[in-house]
């Protein structure tokens, strides 16, 4: 058994596979530079602003809330992931990345994105029970409560990429280690091996169905839920109170999967669009929600406007003096 195991492992890898930006745009790598730089600067100043007013904040200890500033450590922990790398590649041309390096950016990548999808179904749900069944919220969305969702939504995402992650191990690479592309991700690696990578392909489906998929449907379903119990109220201001609250995450998630299925659908049944148009969509789906999400919060979301410019206005006055 271990010799077996032993020759199953002992196939053929590069020792660094060469990440090369998006090809046919390579003049225009230093403006995309200083385009994904400042996303970058506002998604990280963004939600590490969101991040320290709802810690900082006893009133806004609240589900929401806390939702809302996972939402923000996820989206500032993909940025760290994709853009260093994306940024070196586009400045210094260093595109190089170590086999095991390339497996485990791709690991990290398709783990926050997954989990950013189970945070906003989290966030629609407690939407609903705050509108739909509102005596029962605080008995519902308990802190125990919370902490169990936080660590489901966790080991979901890793049980759903580790699979991705051995199917790509297991194969021979004997072909180019050139990966077009400003990060690693799944089918960009998978395509460089010189075996048949139909199981890597039909998982990746499976796996993005029973995740994204199914939190899309069932985001969907909560909303419409909720627009229900929204126009049964007798009260005018209460109407618009409740689209209000709700309009900020609406917004967030008609962003994040308009972009990410258009991204998905583009990339896997339309090859007549150019490979450039693929890694841009492929970049922009991951990175525009993070830049987006704390200027969404921000304006739609009244508690948080104001704490966040009390917050740079103590740091104003302080500085001042």
């Amino acid at each position: 058994m271990a010799a077996e195991a032993l020759a199953n492992d002992s196939q053929p890898r590069p020792a660094f596979f060469l990440l090369t930006g998006i090809p046919g745009l390579e003049a225009l790598h230093g403006w995309l530079s200083v385009l994904f730089s400042a996303m970058f600067l506002v998604a990280f100043l963004g939600n590490s602003a969101v991040v320290l007013v709802v810690a900082m904040e006893p009133g806004l200890q609240q589900p929401m809330y806390i939702f809302l500033a996972l939402l923000a450590l996820n989206d500032i922990a993909l940025c760290f992931v994709i853009l260093p790398k994306m940024l070196a590649i586009f400045w210094w041309g260093a595109g190089a990345i170590s086999f095991h390096g390339c497996l485990t950016q791709m690991f990290f990548v398709h783990g926050f994105f997954l989990s950013e999808s189970a945070i906003l179904l989290a966030m629609a749900f407690d939407r609903y029970v705050a509108i739909c069944q509102p005596l029962r919220y605080t008995a519902i969305l308990t802190r125990a409560a919370i902490g169990k969702m936080g660590g489901g939504l966790v080991a979901r995402s890793v049980c759903a990429v580790t699979p991705g992650v051995f199917l790509l191990w297991r194969l021979p690479y004997c072909r180019t280690n050139l990966i077009r592309h400003t990060y690693c991700e799944n089918m960009g690696i998978a395509k460089l091996a010189c075996a048949d990578i139909t199981l890597n392909s039909a998982y990746g489906l499976t796996a993005a169905f029973l995740t994204t998929g199914l939190d899309a449907i069932f985001i969907a379903a909560s909303y419409a839920l909720i627009l229900r119990a929204v126009l049964r109220l007798s009260s005018r201001d209460a109407r618009l109170k409740a689209f209000g609250t709700c309009g900020a995450h609406v917004c967030v998630f008609a962003v994040f999967y308009t972009l990410a299925f258009f991204s998905f659908f583009t990339h896997r049944f339309g090859p007549r669009v150019p490979h450039h148009v693929h890694i841009l969509l492929a970049n922009l789906y991951l990175l525009v929600p993070p830049t987006l999400n704390p200027i969404v919060y921000g304006v739609k979301t009244k508690e948080i406007r104001v704490r966040v410019l009390g917050l740079f206005c103590q740091k104003g006055a302080e500085l001042s003096v």
